[in-house]
């Protein structure tokens, strides 16, 4: 199997990083690291086995293809991706009871 190639939209970038800048405001360095070491799995798991994510079921069919797959140790945030055989797309993450579909 080809390896694909990893690509962060620029509203995911934000996320992470304002997300970890809340952690460590709130908190302190160590949350901040935690949130960041998770989210790094969250990827590589979403890089490995694209498919294992979930589908997400938004009314939009532009969206269709958008799958999700939770943080883990920070359960109601999510990382949505999409993906073809070369790239694996990382589109948001976000807090799932957020307007999700709006975000896109």
């Amino acid at each position: 199997m080809k390896k694909r190639r990893l690509v962060f939209s620029d509203a995911a970038i934000s996320d992470i990083l304002e997300q970890a800048d809340w952690y460590e405001t709130q908190s302190g360095k160590r949350l901040a690291k935690r949130w960041e070491q998770a989210v790094t799995e969250a990827v590589a798991f979403a890089t490995k086995r694209p498919l294992a994510g979930s589908a997400c079921n938004f009314k939009s069919s532009e969206l269709n293809s958008v799958r999700r797959v939770p943080i883990n140790g920070f359960p109601k945030h999510l990382l949505f991706y999409r993906f073809d055989e070369n790239e694996v797309h990382i589109l948001r993450v976000v807090h799932g009871a957020r307007d999700l579909e709006r975000l896109f």
